[in-house]
């Protein structure tokens, strides 16, 4: 075997293929440049989705003719110069592979100035210098990258359809706006503008900008602070949610990172405000002190790896938490504008009033968009959207804003001290939805929705603080285990007497059990040994609060009034009480809605009498 070392035009194409794996890495890589060089106004350039050219023109600091040549070379970067640099990363890229990667594979253009004089302009092909000369003086720096992948025609194949690619480099750029706000962004497709933001550091302004005025609206500016680190940001309420995570954007000291860990402390901190299987629209910004995150675990860069992730964790689930617990989170029914086209959303969202501790900069923000858009006609909509896939707003940039009107009544604050006003019940609607009244207009509560969260919030509370007892049977529980489930058994032995449940071999592959926690409730006992066992099989551990959760949600909806069921005025006067005293009344244990809220504005609105 003879071991000889790669030509570097073979060392680049083959670095290209952890770098450069379509359009997409190629606008990361290239915008995250113009980041660093402390660009203000970045715009990208496309045909073809980026499969025949992509441009990326900034106003950054430029490059000097004698570092233009050298910034191709492999592993060449101005970012990092010492080992200890790698612990003190605040700079988007840093291995110094990105340009000379995307040179080794396309056709590719550059033209650069520092300001102070006539710049540089290279052309290459393949990786290969083949053109020099000089650039105009402006500040900044443009790439053009043309034919991507031509001389690696299998890379090439494996190219999805435009609208795939083009879908790939708008949630990119989004990303982007998002995490810098500051920054002008701009996105051409075929001398087309899909996005523009407008880079004056307004982040909510961004998020409309993206996700429609409609969603702006229905978020809670959130912020919090610990000894390590900072967040703060933009959560959506409840009752707006998406059906995948995508909509959620955690951004690390400026850089947009995909962390599971960070996505489940979200989630889970929403618990069951949201519906299963549905996922809100999250934007939060992180700053902590370098060293305490390592972003050099992945080549894209998009996986970290934090030092401190549990303390991380649990700000960032406390935060929203404890912001929900001073909100009235009744979804209100609202008008909404009727447009030809909306963004990807492919449909508006329900409406819910500003409480009073929103901040000033949320209505602020929401105005200046209306007074820019002006009145337009409305339609009455209150169903759930569900997205298509990326990108974020469609071909024509459309927006859909509100009239002044609503904006009034948008940033009207919830005066009330408790989340949820005196409701006096006038009747039912199919004897299913309690249908209420008080001066601040029409309620509709779902009563099976609603005795579940009651009934939730009693077992919840019951399950949590067992009394250290245990239930003796007279006959045992018997339970027949595969060899496999067996060796688990013997080996996590202890795990079962922690929680007050003891296992005996009883013959064969049968095991006994003679007593269990006194919390089990009656009928249930089989299913939640089998659940611990299967815990344990799965994760080498138990998750008794798991468990207990699991346990009042089911018995919750097992013991619940259900449809159809025809309540007396003393019933329903009863039940809504008894709503109003709940932590979190406002969904029931499964995410869905308790309460829909009509106020007199809007159902005079309906029937003209306000026009």
């Amino acid at each position: 075997m003879n071991i000889r070392q790669l030509p570097q035009n073979l060392a680049n194409k083959i670095a290209a293929g952890e770098v450069v794996e379509r359009p997409a890495s190629v606008v990361k890589e290239l915008v995250e440049n113009s980041i660093d060089a402390n660009s203000t106004d970045i715009r990208v350039t496309l045909k073809e989705a980026g499969l025949l050219e992509i441009k990326v023109t900034d106003n950054g600091d430029g490059i000097s003719e004698a570092d233009s040549k050298r910034a191709f070379m492999r592993h060449a970067t101005s970012k990092i110069a010492y080992d200890q640099d790698l612990f003190h990363i605040r700079s988007l890229g840093f291995r110094g592979e990105a340009l000379a990667s995307i040179a080794s594979v396309s056709k590719l253009t550059i033209e650069t100035s520092t300001g102070d004089k006539a710049g540089t302009k290279l052309y290459m092909e393949g990786g290969e210098f083949k053109e020099e000369g000089k650039s105009t003086a402006r500040k900044g720096t443009e790439i053009t990258v043309c034919e991507l992948f031509y001389n690696t025609p299998a890379r090439l194949k494996y190219m999805k359809t435009i609208h795939t690619e083009l879908g790939h480099i708008t949630d990119l750029m989004n990303r982007y706006a998002l995490a810098h706000p500051h920054i002008r962004f701009t996105l051409v497709h075929n001398d087309k503008t899909i996005f523009n933001s407008k880079g004056n550091g307004n982040l909510l302004q961004v998020i409309s900008e993206i996700y429609g005025m409609q969603l702006a609206r229905n978020m809670y500016k959130v912020e919090a602070e610990s000894l390590d680190f900072h967040v703060s940001g933009f959560i959506s309420k409840p009752e707006v949610t998406r059906s995948n995570r995508n909509f959620m954007t955690t951004i690390v000291n400026g850089r947009y990172i995909k962390s599971q860990a960070l996505n489940f402390a979200i989630t889970r901190a929403y618990d069951t405000l949201l519906p299963i299987h549905r996922y809100p629209v999250v934007v939060l910004h992180i700053e902590l002190d370098p060293i305490l995150v390592d972003v050099n675990v992945h080549p894209t860069k998009l996986e970290v790896r934090f030092s401190k992730e549990k303390e991380l964790v649990q700000l960032i689930e406390t935060l929203i938490r404890d912001t929900f617990k001073s909100k009235t989170l009744i979804p209100q029914i609202e008008q909404l504008p009727k447009r030809e086209k909306l963004k990807t959303e492919q449909a508006s969202i329900p409406l819910v009033m500003l409480s009073q501790n929103d901040e000033n900069e949320i209505a602020v923000t929401l105005q200046q968009l209306d007074e820019e858009q002006g009145n337009r006609s409305f339609d009455v909509n209150i169903h759930q959207v569900e997205e298509t896939i990326p990108p974020l707003i469609d071909d024509e940039g459309t927006e859909n804003y509100l009239d002044d009107d609503i904006m009034q009544e948008q940033t009207e604050n919830v005066r009330n001290e408790e989340r949820i006003p005196m409701m006096y019940p006038i009747g039912q609607l199919q004897g299913t939805y309690i249908l209420a009244q008080n001066e601040n207009g029409l309620y509709m509560i779902d009563q099976h929705a609603a005795q579940e969260r009651i009934k939730y919030e009693f077992f919840k509370k019951k399950l949590g603080n067992p009394i250290n007892e245990w239930q003796q049977l007279l006959m045992p529980l018997t339970f027949e285990f595969t060899t496999n489930e067996i060796l688990f058994l013997d080996k996590h032995k202890q795990l079962f007497e922690d929680v007050g449940l003891y296992l005996e071999p009883f013959g064969g592959q049968t095991y006994a059990v003679r007593s269990y926690p006194n919390w089990f409730p009656a009928g249930e006992e089989e299913a939640i040994i089998r659940d611990m066992v299967e815990q344990v099989i799965k994760d080498g551990t138990i998750n008794v609060e798991k468990i207990r959760e699991e346990l009042a949600i089911l018995m919750s909806c097992k013991r619940s009034i259900k449809a159809n069921h025809y309540l007396n005025t003393d019933e329903m006067t009863r039940l809504l009480e008894d709503l109003r005293m709940m932590e979190d009344p406002f969904t029931c244990p499964h995410g869905r809605p308790v309460i829909i809220h009509y106020t007199y504005y809007e159902i005079e609105k309906m029937f003209k009498r306000i026009m």
